[in-house]
């Protein structure tokens, strides 16, 4: 059965879906889903490329950062970093190489945790991170029934578990007391959203068997997340809203007992959203290409929406967290990297054409026109 005949029998069974769930199965089916198929959707030759896919650079200033705050901590005599979707390990390895040869102390005193819950990616961990892995400092941990679906880049959505009053939790290596460094980059944005519009919130129903968009009224939780954190839709606008996401952040920063968070995504504020933007980003992505339809390739392109910084800010104060900061990746990028002139840029480079490629790849990663202010980076602790 395709995936398409999948959520059609599935709206047969129990009437109109929302939104939520229509992307949920199209990324997170655990045969035909997105990110269940294969390992293939990252860099050059698949659907969208990340940050990692573009330079070492990214993964070597950020083994700086996280240096830094194992240093803000008191240098504790063991560190656990959490990444939450870590794909293929790209970033993890950068980070670990880089540790390894500049901050030896540090990397002593490290434990790295990669969750991920698709089959084919954590085989591709096991690829990317064999000498990490085989030390001990690198740990994929194996899916569990409890913690099966729950959260990675190749995961089901949250929604099924916080419906049934189950938020998802994450799964640490080391004890709870163990300090802890929770990082993600772009997994929000894969969260599944609601939909709503002046009329009201967007369910898939069925005509003549075809998938058809109806709105159904939302609920006083989703009208009270628009009043606090986003923008009520005008007449043709749809804005994206996640629940589940702020429920499970919730969940994270109470895991941090001692730490940090560290999230980098696509995103936006509500002042940016009250100025007119970011009044409706779901997007999908296909051989990077994108397009306005997400019901074109069900399970076959990749589905995300911006993630709004200020409802995520909130839910992580409210945790007890304080938040740091809220940069772009400019911002957050061009603070490390000019601390010491960006030398972990440019050290392997030899020759004067090296040196001139790797500078437009760290353009990319902080100009306007790249990824610079596109990403937003919500950085928090618990001291």
């Amino acid at each position: 059965m395709s995936l398409r005949a999948t959520i059609e029998q599935e709206i047969r069974e129990r009437g109109p879906i929302p939104f939520s769930r229509y992307m949920e199965i199209c990324l997170y089916d655990a045969d035909q889903g997105y990110y269940a198929r294969h390992a293939e959707q990252f860099g050059k030759a698949g659907d969208f490329y990340t940050s990692s896919d573009i330079h070492a650079v990214f993964g070597r200033l950020l083994a700086r950062q996280f240096e830094e705050m194992w240093r803000a901590l008191d240098r504790p005599p063991q560190l656990e970093i959490l990444e939450l979707g870590p794909g293929r390990g790209l970033f993890a390895r950068d980070v670990l190489d880089w540790s390894k040869k500049k901050f030896p102390d540090f990397f002593a005193r490290l434990t790295y945790t990669l969750q991920e819950s698709s089959p084919a990616l954590r085989a591709r961990l096991q690829q990317t991170l064999r000498e990490h892995l085989h030390s001990g400092t690198a740990v994929v941990p194996e899916e569990r029934p409890s913690l099966a679906q729950r959260f990675s880049a190749g995961s089901r959505a949250e929604g099924d578990q916080v419906a049934e009053g189950r938020p998802a939790r994450p799964c640490r290596t080391l004890a709870p007391k163990t300090p802890l460094i929770v990082f993600s980059n772009e997994f929000f944005d894969a969260r599944p959203v609601e939909i709503l519009g002046a009329q009201g919130k967007l369910h898939l129903a069925l005509e003549n068997n075809h998938l058809h968009e109806i709105f159904l009224p939302p609920s006083a939780e989703e009208l009270e997340f628009l009043d606090r954190y986003s923008v009520h839709p005008e007449p043709g606008e749809r804005i994206e809203i996640s629940l589940p996401a702020q429920r499970w952040i919730t969940q994270i920063a109470h895991t941090i007992e001692r730490g940090f968070l560290l999230i980098i995504d696509y995103g936006y504020t509500r002042n940016q959203q009250l100025a007119g933007h970011h009044r409706g980003t779901l997007m999908a992505y296909r051989q990077h290409s994108a397009s306005a339809n997400p019901y074109q390739a069900p399970g076959e392109q990749d589905l995300t929406a911006h993630v709004n910084f200020t409802a995520l800010a909130a839910a992580t104060v409210q945790a007890g967290l304080q938040i740091q900061e809220l940069l772009t990746q400019s911002q957050f990028l061009m603070r490390i990297g000019e601390a010491n002139q960006f030398a972990d840029v440019f050290e392997d480079c030899r020759l004067p054409q090296e040196r001139a490629k790797v500078a437009l790849q760290l353009k990319h990663l902080v100009s306007p026109a790249g990824m610079g202010e596109n990403f937003q980076v919500l950085l928090a602790s618990r001291m």
